[in-house]
């Protein structure tokens, strides 16, 4: 190191001009022309130092940027400070990105602009990195938070959407969804290329126990990057599986990645997907996409044993039933506790976002209690005969709100004087009006009117959703027909106004027999 200059100010600051790691340039006011730079702003820029020094602006700041240049030579002009992060180039045209700080001076006796630069480009992509980070999660986590809303809304396992959101977080190139039926998977539904749909349905023969471990690894995913590696057991083994009559999962992909379907400590299925690229799918792909099949799975099982209850006796069936509809109000609350644990940290870095969040939480919360009172009620008949219509439309209200996050307005005016059998149709209808909006309407606000007066009842669901053509229901829809039919059981008529893009009302009338119209 060579030692400070001693007793000479101006060798001194010379010395410190040329050892500063961050680089220095003096520029002229009014041409804008570099008029002296240390070595560290020369070397950032790639130039020798008599390379750098009489460049323009233009040459070493990214085009993109240059007007800053002009707006700090007025702040100079004018006596202030300027600072900013630009892009500059170097030598060969690649961009960096650089922190700025200067001020306005004057260099042998001409005015100048004295700025210090420094490399900011680790820092800038670091923070950008950060950023999309942070809402890639936020999306995830929005999408998991849908699957587990769709998967909790029916009993009705729908295997095509789960494959439909695998892709919204996970590209893959094609992927299956299997049961395990003792040593045999049956493939019940397929993404991807056209031989893979050609080809089902087909199974998958697991010969032996041995097979059968290998395969689901101890309940955790499994990666590879090469399915056609020689060396590596796991695609050996792969391969030797699909070989023959399946061996079109595999033809043309690369990668290959497997997560097991498990309820309850038990494999019940699995799902598989490949990609046309080597090594396409990582650690938290498979963190992801097991999150996924754990719902999958919880509603496989709420499936299975809805099919089992409608085989057995009225009493059987309403116990399984009771389990089964018990589950689904655990996704909720799944998705609830999702919420809560990325709460703490969200609360942290964005107040605003936090307080969403802990709306979400209340909604999903009360939308779990409802749907609770709902389902108990629905186990035991008579609650729903003897509760107050208003009460019911409420509790209907609430939990479609958990499920589909649109605020439901429930209006009620008069006293309920409905027969117990008309309260129970009244309670169903507007029951399968919501399910139907939650299923097709996807509007933004959903209103359920009901008054009493007068010897009559008329209920009134409308929602400003997407609409449809009334007088053309595709065949083998028949829930309106449905609808009506029961509407007609109690002397009810029921009306159904809609129009593409303007929402739909379901207008449901009732009077009283004449014997008991003097009770209103």
């Amino acid at each position: 190191m060579d030692p400070l200059p001693q007793n000479d100010p101006t060798l001194l600051y010379q010395h410190i001009f040329e050892v500063l790691s961050d680089g220095v340039i003096v520029n002229d006011a009014e041409t804008g022309l570099v008029l002296e730079a240390n070595p560290a702003a020369s070397d950032l820029h790639c130039y020798p130092n008599e390379g750098f020094i009489g460049l323009h602006p233009t040459a070493y700041i990214h085009a993109d940027d240059v007007s800053q240049w002009g707006t700090w030579v007025l702040a100079a002009q004018a006596g202030e400070d300027f600072a900013g992060t630009i892009v500059h180039l170097r030598q060969d045209g690649s961009p960096f990105i650089v922190e700025v700080c200067g001020r306005g001076g004057e260099y042998e006796g001409r005015p100048c602009l004295i700025s210090t630069i420094r490399d900011v480009s680790g820092r800038v992509q670091a923070e950008r990195q950060l950023r999309q980070q942070v809402v890639n999660h936020a999306r995830e986590q929005a999408i998991l938070l849908e699957i587990s809303q769709a998967l909790a809304s029916t009993l009705e396992l729908q295997p095509m959407v789960i494959l439909d959101q695998l892709q919204v977080i996970i590209e893959y190139t094609q992927a299956a969804l299997f049961v395990l039926k003792e040593l045999t998977l049956k493939a019940i539904a397929v993404r991807g290329r056209e031989p893979l749909k050609q080809a089902m349905p087909f199974g998958i023969y697991l010969d032996g126990e041995d097979a059968l471990v290998t395969l689901f690894n101890g309940h955790q995913p499994q990666r590879i990057p090469n399915v056609w590696e020689e060396d590596d057991p796991t695609a050996k083994f792969l391969r030797t599986l699909f070989a023959s009559q399946t061996d079109f999962l595999l033809e043309g992909m690369q990668s290959w990645m497997w997560i097991p379907l498990v309820a309850k400590g038990q494999v019940i299925g699995g799902i598989g997907m490949a990609h046309i690229e080597l090594d396409k799918f990582t650690r938290h792909d498979a963190n992801l996409a097991l999150t996924l099949t754990n719902q999958a799975a919880i509603a496989l099982i709420n499936s299975q044993l809805y099919e089992q209850a409608q085989t057995v006796a009225a009493l059987e069936e309403r116990q399984r039933l009771a389990q089964n509809l018990h589950d689904a109000v655990n996704q909720s609350l799944f998705s609830a506790s999702m919420i809560a644990e990325v709460l703490p940290r969200l609360w942290d870095k964005k107040q605003d976002d936090g307080k969403l969040a802990l709306q979400d939480l209340r909604r999903l919360i009360r939308g779990a209690l409802a749907e609770m009172r709902g389902l108990l009620a629905e186990l035991r008949p008579l609650v729903l005969a003897d509760t107050d219509l208003g009460d019911l439309l409420i509790q209907l209200g609430d939990a479609l709100t958990g499920r589909i996050n649109v605020p439901i307005e429930v209006h009620t005016s008069g006293k309920d004087f409905l027969p117990a059998e008309a309260r129970v149709v009244f309670y169903r209808l507007c029951q399968e009006s919501l399910n139907n909006i939650a299923k097709h309407a996807h509007p933004s606000k959903v209103e359920v009117s009901l008054l009493c007066k007068d010897g009559t009842v008329e209920m009134k669901i409308h929602d400003n959703g997407r609409g449809f053509d009334t007088t053309k229901i595709p065949a083998g829809h028949y829930g309106l027909s449905m609808m009506e039919e029961r509407a007609k059981e109690i002397g009810a008529t029921l009306t159904v106004t809609s129009q593409p893009g303007k929402g739909t009302e379901v207008l449901v009338h009732w009077r009283a027999p004449t014997t008991t119209e003097e009770i209103c």
